[in-house]
């Protein structure tokens, strides 16, 4: 939460003393008066852990595709100050503790200037503390959970994606775009972790004292095979609107018994459980309109660098062509935008250096233009997550809306999910 009596931080002297808003060419390496690592003309070293492989490999691809996208699109522009960037990567399987150990593996054999994190706050939270003791420069996305950078004193950690906070106002933001007829009675499932209820109690808040009211909230586990006691309770409080931030099995399980027990909220947002393209694929049209309001990222966005984005992408020899890209790609993307204009801002790879140059930036990316507090979040306010729905088989941007070609009104109220 932000204190108005806070004193002047450290952040807010660096822009005093000479803020630098760095631009979007940044990224394409476009050359500076500045001379990156001295007179050193060998790679920037970057390492990072991704789950190749374990059972959240199917995202990890996705992030490493977007990461793999960022650094060739770099080192073909340019590179930094004309140093070619690159990226070792390990595959931590999906595991907090192989994740520390790789990471301890690429630092002990490589002079790397920055570290990337892995896919959800588990493994970002893992890669952190790992480089908050090795003080390195960290940059971790598809992290939304705030608790750790409020409780932990980062100096050196850094998260380039909406947090709780933003995903909440956002929530409310989609509704209001709705009109009139918006969804008013919410359900909240608080899911029974640390950032389960971090969301939840972020729900709660910004929705009381509004036109909106919150008719019911109750927990469950990670894990769960049974929806139908919390269904049926949540059924009888003729609800509009459904919001929770389930793991993707428990998302994909929640909607098939949903479906069967014949409830169909007008509106289900699911953040998290419904990003990845696993999501679709077991669901089939019963997934359709299901949304989240919690995507760091959609193709349907005007915002820096998303058209490039999205010509390499569909360049790769593996996407079928018309295939629009899952939220994962844009959110690792956007995160090598911020290495690369850091980097570009330190003039050095000196890692006191590169921590500055991320305190006192203005980044310029695909999620959006913002900076970062002193605990490493980006500023509240600045980052407007995007909102999206599934559209046979297809992720759409619903919220802010824009005329981009992967962008449609909200479907409210959704079909029965029976009629699918």
């Amino acid at each position: 939460m932000v204190n108005s009596a806070t004193p002047v931080t450290r952040r807010a002297v660096l822009k005093t003393g000479g803020a630098t808003a760095v631009s979007a060419t940044a990224l394409a390496g476009c050359s500076t008066t500045s001379s990156t690592g001295g007179s050193s003309k060998g790679p920037i070293l970057i390492g990072a852990t991704i789950p190749k492989t374990g059972p959240l490999s199917s995202t990890g691809r996705s992030m490493l595709r977007g990461y793999k996208i960022g650094i060739d699109y770099i080192n073909s522009n340019g590179g930094i100050d004309g140093r070619e960037v690159k990226l070792i990567i390990k595959d931590d399987e999906g595991d907090p503790k192989k994740t520390r150990s790789k990471l301890q593996q690429i630092v002990s054999n490589n002079d790397v200037a920055l570290l990337w994190g892995s896919f959800s706050s588990l493994l970002v939270t893992a890669g952190s503390a790992f480089a908050e003791n090795q003080e390195l420069p960290f940059l971790g996305s598809t992290f939304a959970y705030m608790k750790p950078h409020e409780q932990k004193n980062y100096e050196w950690t850094f998260a380039p994606f909406p947090k709780s906070r933003d995903i909440a106002r956002n929530t409310k933001l989609w509704f209001d775009s709705l009109g009139p007829n918006s969804p008013t009675r919410l359900a909240i499932w608080e899911l029974n972790t640390a950032w389960g209820q971090e969301m939840a109690d972020y729900w709660a808040q910004t929705f009381e004292g509004t036109k909106y009211d919150v008719v019911f909230r109750e927990t469950y586990s990670v894990g769960t095979s049974d929806f139908t006691t919390l269904i049926s309770q949540t059924k009888a409080k003729d609800i509009d609107a459904l919001l929770s931030n389930p793991i993707p099995p428990d998302g994909i399980t929640a909607v098939k018994q949903m479906a069967s027990q014949n409830f169909s909220p007008k509106l289900v947002d699911f953040v998290r459980a419904s990003d990845p393209r696993a999501w679709t694929s077991a669901l089939g049209k019963m997934g359709n309109y299901v949304g989240s309001s919690g995507v760091g990222w959609l193709a349907g966005l005007d915002t820096t660098g998303t058209d490039a984005l999205v010509e390499r992408y569909h360049q790769q020899e593996d996407v079928e062509a018309g295939t629009v890209p899952i939220d994962v790609l844009g959110d690792a993307f956007g995160l090598t935008q911020v290495a690369a204009q850091a980097l570009q801002s330190a003039g050095s790879t000196t890692n006191t250096d590169i921590k500055d140059a991320l305190l006192q930036a203005t980044f310029d990316t695909v999620l959006g233009k913002f900076g970062f507090t002193d605990t490493g979040m980006p500023e509240p306010g600045q980052l407007v997550p995007a909102c999206g729905q599934w559209s046979d088989g297809a992720p759409m941007l619903v919220y802010p809306q824009t005329d981009g070609e992967y962008a449609m009104e909200t479907v409210y109220p959704v079909p029965d999910f029976g009629s699918q």
